[in-house]
């Protein structure tokens, strides 16, 4: 019996000394990211041109980290990359996160959470249809671009504006006449005035670039329906978050470096964005955009739980965040979100 307990304390032993040898788990030398098109990804454009992710990883002691950029559009595109495995971090508008963090919830292996807010501007709902000057104008032969059906960042405040405008039990009355088109070319398709499609629940710079064309105007303006709230933030999975806290550590300073940037000059953020987004604008236009006090960047989770509620009592998520911080990591638990 002597025998065995001794070669049984051997062998723990050896298991133990195996454990300690055995290297801990090293944080990614690459990370993949997504942003989409327009003003409410301006940070993430900065965080690329200016290389600020790679800054501050490696004054995180992490080497150099390779980022990957993606560029997507429309909230179930981008849900789907993550669930596959083809993003690290994903920038998305809120209820295209609030989908996929109801559906995930209690699942460990594809859980997910906010990292921080980032961007909240005014959505226009923008028509070359001159008889259209409310949302009871709509008829069948009218089409509203927005980057994804039903999910997507302009799709849900359009169910928002309906709500409010046709009743809540009306808020999806317009489903039917949208269609998916990124940002671009619905722009595109409503300045020709030759596709069909007449209508589009814009973001900037697209929103105010399509009312500078003659015969477009506004229907819809997001603030006077929400007010100043976030719209687009970062998420990414608990998974990776719990194995790379360094390196979310330096996305967050990264955006917040982003931040300031942004807020401290102006002119070059504008020309740092139309060289990296090559959209068709001046820079007195896209000046014109980052001075509209709608267009705002913070990190703090501004007025989330505005499309939570929303999205729980209409039953689009089937599961409703007890409040803002369930929905993000601790790191921005200190700051004054709501």
């Amino acid at each position: 019996m002597r025998g065995t307990s001794s070669r049984g304390r051997s062998v723990c032993i050896a298991l133990a000394i195996a454990l300690c040898a055995r290297p801990s788990r090293a944080e990614p030398s690459e990370v993949r990211i997504s942003k989409g098109y327009g003003i409410l990804y301006l940070p993430l454009f900065v965080m690329e041109e200016r290389k600020l992710l790679e800054k501050h990883a490696k004054a995180a002691g992490l080497g150099d980290v390779k980022v990957t950029w993606r560029t997507f559009d429309g909230g179930n595109i981008i849900n789907d990359a993550m669930l596959s495995g083809a993003l690290d971090i994903a920038a998305i508008g809120v209820p295209g996160f609030l989908t996929l963090w109801a559906k995930a919830k209690g699942n460990p292996r594809l859980e997910i959470l906010g990292i921080s807010g980032m961007s909240a501007t005014s959505l226009y709902l923008n028509t070359n249809n001159p008889k259209i000057k409310s949302l009871k104008d709509f008829t069948p032969e009218d089409k509203i671009a927005v980057p994804g059906i039903k999910t997507s960042l302009p799709a849900v405040v359009l169910h928002l504006s309906a709500a409010k405008e046709l009743g809540e039990e009306n808020y999806a009355s317009l489903d039917p006449l949208t269609v998916g088109l990124p940002h671009p070319d619905a722009m595109v398709a409503v300045v020709s005035g030759k596709t069909g499609v007449d209508s589009h629940f814009a973001s900037p710079p697209f929103s105010y670039l399509e009312l500078d064309h003659p015969g477009v105007h506004r229907v819809v303006n997001s603030v006077d329906v929400l007010g100043h709230i976030t719209m687009v933030m970062p998420y990414t999975t608990r998974r990776f978050h719990d194995q790379n806290p360094k390196l979310n550590k330096a996305f967050l300073a990264a955006l917040e470096e982003a931040h300031e940037f942004i807020r401290t000059d102006k002119k070059a953020t504008a020309a740092l964005y139309l060289k990296a987004s090559k959209v068709k604008a001046s820079e007195a236009e896209l000046l014109r955009i980052l001075e509209d006090p709608d267009t705002r960047f913070s990190t703090t989770p501004d007025g989330v739980m505005k499309f939570a509620d929303f999205m729980s009592r209409v039953h689009t998520i089937n599961a409703k965040p007890a409040s803002w911080k369930e929905l993000f990591f601790a790191e921005v638990h200190g700051l004054p979100g709501s």
